[in-house]
């Protein structure tokens, strides 16, 4: 099972395009809002160098934005 952190933000469409599509693909993950979390948020940029959400970290591989082909392949879909 890989490990899935999404850092999201309550406003952002393509975060919630992101979540609803691992939720119905049966993908266990962790939300971060990042507008809630500063520790977070801080964290996010300095691992991956950009402010933009959705990221998701799948494993040790970051996705920056909703790139449905990429989250496949990562995650096995």
């Amino acid at each position: 099972m890989k490990k899935v952190k999404v850092f999201s933000t309550p406003t952002c469409p393509y975060c919630h395009m992101a979540k609803d599509y691992l939720t119905d693909k049966k993908v266990s993950f962790e939300d971060i809002d990042v507008s809630q979390d500063q520790q977070q948020a801080q964290k996010m940029v300095e691992r991956s160098g950009e402010m933009g959400v959705p990221q998701l970290w799948i494993d040790d591989q970051i996705v920056i934005g909703f790139n449905k082909p990429v989250i496949d392949h990562l995650l096995g879909l």
